[in-house]
């Protein structure tokens, strides 16, 4: 067989819907950071002061899901995108790790005007944990691996 045609895992994502498993996966991971948000500020003793001082619960809520929502569906257009053109997984990693870096400069900000230093286990630590959370789910349903693999073989 040709090695570019011949494909050594199967075809996973050609079934998939890029919309459907993004709301999906936004909506798991926007639920896991909220309540870890609320569990932090449970313990430090100030119930919903995160959400308080960024807008307070309903806006920060109704935002928070909103933006978790095009994350997923961003990433998962990505990963989708890897089985056609395999590079594209690297910006995907590459990706990851730059919205990791901002979000950290984010707490920097938020630490020092608004939340004060719960901003980096509630923030930058909920981050950290959907970010573990989004990559453990895909890779249950993709062969992010292989990709990586292909992506390799190709440079």
């Amino acid at each position: 067989m040709n090695a570019s045609v011949w494909v050594p895992w199967p075809r996973t994502t050609l079934h998939h819907d890029t919309r459907r498993e993004g709301v999906r996966l936004g909506i798991i991971v926007a639920t896991t950071t909220w309540l870890w948000v609320v569990l932090v500020d449970a313990v430090l003793r100030q119930p919903f002061h995160t959400f308080d001082a960024l807008g307070g619960v309903a806006v920060f809520t109704a935002m928070h899901y909103l933006l978790n929502i095009v994350y997923g569906m961003i990433l998962l257009s990505a990963v989708h995108g890897s089985e056609r053109t395999p590079s594209l997984i690297l910006a995907v990693v590459f990706g990851v790790l730059i919205f990791e870096t901002a979000m950290a400069m984010l707490t920097i900000i938020l630490a020092q005007v608004w939340v004060g230093n719960a901003a980096w286990v509630g923030v930058f630590g909920g981050s950290v944990i959907a970010t573990a959370l989004a990559l453990l789910l895909l890779a249950r349903t993709h062969p992010l691996g292989a990709y990586l693999h292909r992506a390799e073989q190709e440079s």
